[in-house]
């Protein structure tokens, strides 16, 4: 472990104590913060280990270059797993069908029953923690390659889908938009090809042909803006109450300004500063306008999350967003340090390959 990593460990005791004493103060509040911070990081790997399956069917120079970087941020899977551990412990705090399951209808009040919904947290961990040791082992076999992520691919839509329903809508039980769980998978995508994009930027490693990162980024863009205009355009139509409510409770209350904020910083400035041939060359603009995608997930996992929560406090949730992102940021960013540094392995046990030896990936 280097010295720079043992570092975080400081500031990872500090963000605790502090989260803890916000917890006690206002325990919802801090849930709620701690909730959002994990939602916008935990995406991070789950995006990286879909953009790492891409990377494998679609052959290009860009896949080579990231390949470290994707493996690294795909290993940290099973951290976020266990950073989701207090959520699972304290679930009746914030999810009403765990703590009111009577008043839902007879299917939502067993799926959504605390240790169904534990079991399935724990089974999406474990599948997709598996697939990154498939896709690991099968690096740098092409066929290997592409049996893996062909079939990898149609079980992590399915269950990243899931995900976003268990841990996102179900916030509002009472909702229900069938593009749900992918509007997370774009979430989750967009978080993993931002970060891959500028960590692979800013440690510096040779990344040829910029134009085509930008292009990445701004197709994930598009897409992200497409599917949350669909399920709009759905709910406006079909003028449903129930759905309608939802884009009510985000309109009020100054979250439509967050939201305002959040259509610009995500959509209009990156989708006309990329149309720019100047700005996709720039490896400053990109790694600027990978960050500002970072921070709209950050936004967007608030807007999604807190107005679905009742009794939260404003002032002590903002409060305490500083140190669940400290605490949630840190832990994370040292495994990925850990993951790099062993090839994309985050444990010391190593996947044998084919011939008796770990695939080494290019650097």
């Amino acid at each position: 472990m280097t010295v720079r990593i043992r570092r975080h460990w400081g500031l990872i005791a500090l963000a605790a104590i502090l989260l803890l004493a916000g917890a006690i103060v206002d325990g919802r509040s801090a849930l709620a913060a701690y909730l959002v911070t994990w939602v916008a990081l935990s995406a991070i790997p789950i995006g990286a280990l879909g953009v790492l399956m891409v990377s494998y069917v679609v052959r290009r120079d860009w896949t080579e270059a990231l390949h470290p970087v994707l493996a690294a941020a795909a290993a940290t899977i099973s951290v976020a797993g266990i950073l989701f551990i207090p959520i699972l412990i304290l679930i009746a705090h914030i999810y009403p069908a765990a703590s009111d399951p009577a008043s839902l209808p007879a299917f939502k009040a067993i799926y959504l029953t605390p240790w169904f919904f534990a079991a399935r947290a724990v089974a999406y961990f474990i599948i997709w923690t598996v697939l990154g040791w498939w896709l690991r082992a099968a690096w740098p076999d092409r066929e290997r390659m592409m049996r893996a992520a062909s079939a990898g691919l149609i079980v992590y839509a399915l269950t990243v889908s899931l995900a976003g329903v268990d841990w996102l809508e179900s916030l509002e039980p009472d909702f229900h938009s069938s593009i749900y769980g992918l509007l997370y998978l774009c979430f989750a995508m967009l978080d993993g090809v931002a970060f891959a994009i500028a960590a692979g930027l800013f440690l510096r490693r040779p990344l040829s042909g910029i134009n085509g990162y930008s292009a990445l980024l701004l197709s994930t863009i598009l897409l992200w803006g497409y599917l949350h205009g669909m399920q709009y355009i759905v709910i406006w139509s079909g003028n449903i109450p129930a759905e309608v409510v939802w884009y009510i409770k985000r309109s009020a209350n100054g979250w439509q300004f967050v939201l305002a904020v959040l259509a610009f910083g995500q959509f209009v400035f990156p989708f006309f500063a990329l149309l720019n041939s100047r700005v996709r060359r720039d490896r400053r603009w990109l790694l600027g306008l990978c960050a500002l995608t970072l921070i709209m997930r950050g936004i967007e996992a608030a807007v999604l999350i807190l107005p679905a929560i009742p009794g939260v406090a404003m002032l002590p949730t903002v409060l305490m967003l500083a140190p669940a992102l400290v605490l949630v940021g840190c832990l994370m960013l040292a495994a990925f340090e850990i993951a790099r540094a062993r090839d994309g392995r985050l444990f010391s046990f190593a996947i044998v390959g084919r011939r008796g030896t770990v695939p080494r990936s290019t650097r």
